[in-house]
């Protein structure tokens, strides 16, 4: 998937000289092709994430289009501030990338684990939200953000679960994308970024019926594909990397429960730190985000619901 960024800011900055990177010096390898290509284009702003944004901001004003690249713990959740007074106030144009979102940084500790990023920029007026699942979601994401000619904040995380689409998407903004075909009547799976793949694995082994949805777009969603999707489905089951409070799961439980009232079990991380620091699949596994984890949830979920009326909304 980064490959696939750099690739793709590689081929907008070539093709438009207005387009600027700029990042919180991180980075390096990952620009290694963009300084070569278009070295005039590229601004290091140092370890001064608050000062980048206002910075992109300013460019934006004198005609450029900046990208903002930042680890998802500082870019956006350190200039949360700046990001809805200097750019998403005035509608700015800009590109804001938030990599490593999750647990990826995993031995780095709860400085660098981003698990509300989210959450702080669903919030934000005329702020859109991306999260892209593998590098064709990514490709198209990137597309229509510099399409848009509006904020947008992208989360990208930087462990890569291999693709979940077999090749280029037709993408429309807002929409999910059926990754799965499912029985109507079923459960659906809905999962964005690195859960989309765990979403495919469980529903492949423990529920061959079910459909899955992948979620590049967070904000704006497409609340009418919401609605049908929980409508047709006797329960739903959202996966992310994410806290379960302002995340995917909110975004969906919010739809569903004023237009199709269903059973939604929402997977994600806990209204808590990590306990201790260890390597990224470890902390997958004390956050409860491993897949045996999650298919004894789901499977306790499912049973649960059997013996419940289906016309209420369940939160967990």
């Amino acid at each position: 998937m980064r490959d696939a960024f750099s690739d793709t800011i590689v081929r907008l900055a070539k093709a438009d000289p207005n387009v600027l990177l700029l990042t919180g010096d991180h980075g390096y390898a990952l620009f290694d092709d963009f300084r070569k290509e278009c070295p005039a284009q590229y601004i290091n702003a140092g370890i001064a994430e608050q000062n980048m944004v206002g910075m992109a901001a300013g460019l934006t004003r004198a005609g450029f289009r900046p990208i903002v690249y930042g680890l998802s713990a500082f870019v956006p959740v350190r200039v949360v501030e700046q990001i809805k007074l200097d750019i998403a106030h005035d509608q700015l144009p800009v590109i804001l990338i938030g990599d490593g979102a999750g647990f990826v940084y995993s031995y780095l500790g709860t400085s660098h684990q981003s698990t509300e990023d989210i959450a702080c920029t669903r919030a934000i007026p005329n702020l859109s939200v991306y999260s892209p699942a593998d590098r064709f979601e990514l490709i198209s994401c990137m597309e229509l953000a510099y399409q848009s000619k509006a904020p947008v904040y992208l989360r990208m995380g930087k462990s890569d679960r291999g693709d979940v689409h077999k090749g280029a998407q037709q993408v429309k903004v807002g929409r999910l994308l059926e990754i799965k075909p499912g029985q109507s009547g079923d459960v659906a799976f809905i999962a964005t970024g690195s859960l989309v793949r765990t979403a495919m694995d469980i529903a492949a082994d423990f529920c061959p019926d079910a459909a899955v949805w992948s979620v590049p777009f967070i904000k704006p969603i497409d609340s009418q594909q919401v609605t049908t999707i929980c409508a047709q489905s006797r329960a739903v089951v959202v996966l992310e990397e994410h806290s379960v409070l302002g995340g995917l799961g909110s975004v969906i439980t919010e739809i569903a429960c004023e237009f199709a009232p269903v059973r939604i079990l929402r997977v994600g991380v806990q209204d808590r730190f990590s306990e201790h620091c260890g390597s990224y699949e470890y902390l997958l596994k004390e956050h409860g985000l491993d897949r045996l984890s999650i298919e004894q949830r789901v499977h306790d979920f499912l049973q649960r619901n059997r013996s419940q009326k289906p016309s209420l909304v369940n939160q967990f």
